[in-house]
């Protein structure tokens, strides 16, 4: 075994990642369109391309310590990141809803887990202004170990999450080699028993974020409409001390409220007679984060949602969700979603007239709510959690028949 067996241990969720937080991405200056064109960012090292790779039927079929630096990777095969390894021809497609795909006996997966070795070989330069570098994995089925120069840097399992790490010492400037292994299962794939077909893999972009010393780590936004003025609540977390410049913008570039922190802590601007965001007009205003060496763009939306009498209202108005299940994959791809994949389903859902998602059974990718903020989707997001499993193993009596018999007795 060349790994500590954590996709079996239940007290380790993850090992070295950052703690979690809101999704932007930096720029050294102002740049406005990051939502659809990320990568055009001068502080993102988009990571995806071809790597090297390693079907292994079990993991104890690794002889070698693959990840350690300078290994010979000549007789491995190449692999798109990113991609599900099933869509590139190895192991073999298996769908299940309840069932499990595994013997069940949490929070033990096979001892013979299938598994994937990557390795991927790429060039940095490190900003003096912006020295420390942040690799990001924004989905990896089901766990993963990660390594760059031989040097191991962390673990992470959830599959449909962001995970994060600080490889600032572990980066040179020039040639560097990232290692990850990618188990099939692990103790979490007991809770993701969603109704899908199973694949593996890195399936979402890799990238290494430049960030300065002094930099926002997290934010978090509320927003409430009292007598027709917005107030936006913004809790701000720092790396480190720093004075921030806060700014929001309409839609004509006109700064509407203006705002500045430099402790962690929250901040509260108001707009006065706002553009309400909804489905058939979705207006987003731009909210600027400015400091010294970086700047993040973002957009906000100003709605008031209420439930009364069972109903939900939308700036005062009833509305009806009219809105359908999506599942993030593709019968080409699998679960790995490109932009424009994106666009062209919320553009044909758009045409049809559905106003509402269900993201099942799992997050997105980031910028997927980004895009339904654009196009005027309300989402009803869902955590990547469906263990339905259990529910149907331990009960005395649960076919079909006796459920629909159970659901239609007389009670009156």
């Amino acid at each position: 075994m060349i790994v500590p067996r954590y996709y079996e241990n239940l007290s380790v969720l993850h090992e070295n990642t950052m703690p979690a937080r809101a999704y932007y991405i930096p720029a050294s200056r102002r740049m406005d369109n990051l939502v659809e064109h990320r990568e055009e960012s001068d502080r993102m090292q988009l990571l995806n391309g071809t790597w090297k790779f390693q079907y292994f039927n079990s993991i104890y079929d690794i002889q070698d310590s693959f990840f350690e630096k300078n290994y010979d990777t000549e007789n491995f095969d190449e692999i798109q990141v990113p991609s599900v390894w099933q869509m590139a021809g190895y192991d073999t497609h298996q769908y299940t809803n309840i069932r499990y795909p595994f013997p069940f006996d949490p929070p033990y997966v096979p001892q013979d887990i299938p598994c994937g070795a990557y390795v991927h070989t790429f060039e940095y330069s490190r900003d003096e202004k912006a020295p420390k570098a942040f690799l990001n994995f924004e989905g990896v089925d089901s766990c993963f170990y990660v390594w760059i120069n031989g040097s191991y840097i962390g673990y992470s399992q959830v599959s449909h999450m962001t995970s994060e790490f600080d490889v600032t010492d572990v980066l040179q400037d020039g040639t560097n080699t990232v290692a990850v292994l990618v188990m099939k299962w692990c103790d979490g794939s007991y809770l993701e028993d969603q109704d899908k077909f199973r694949m593996s893999g890195i399936f979402r972009d890799v990238y290494i974020l430049k960030r300065p010393k002094q930099a926002i780590s997290d934010y978090h936004i509320k927003t409430r409409i009292e007598d027709m003025i917005a107030k936006v609540e913004i809790e701000m977390k720092f790396y480190s001390p720093l004075n921030v410049k806060i700014s929001i913008e309409d839609r004509t570039g006109a700064v509407v409220a203006l705002g500045s922190i430099a402790e962690e802590g929250t901040v509260v601007l108001e707009i006065a007679s706002p553009e309400l965001w909804n489905t058939e007009n979705p207006y987003l205003y731009k909210l600027i984060f400015e400091t010294e060496n970086e700047v993040i763009v973002d957009h906000i939306a100003l709605r008031k949602i209420e439930i009364k009498d069972q109903v939900i209202y939308l700036n005062g108005q009833k509305i009806k969700f009219r809105g359908v299940n999506r599942h993030d994959s593709d019968p080409v791809t699998g679960f790995t979603i490109s932009m424009e994949q994106i666009t062209t389903d919320l553009t044909l859902m758009k045409q049809h007239n559905f106003n509402a998602i269900r993201s099942s059974h799992y997050p997105n990718a980031p910028f997927f709510y980004e895009m339904c903020d654009k196009y005027g989707f309300m989402v009803i997001d869902e955590a990547d959690i469906e263990a339905h499993g259990p529910f149907m193993l331990y009960r005395k009596e649960d076919t079909d028949y006796n459920r629909f018999k159970r659901w239609n007795e007389k009670i009156a």
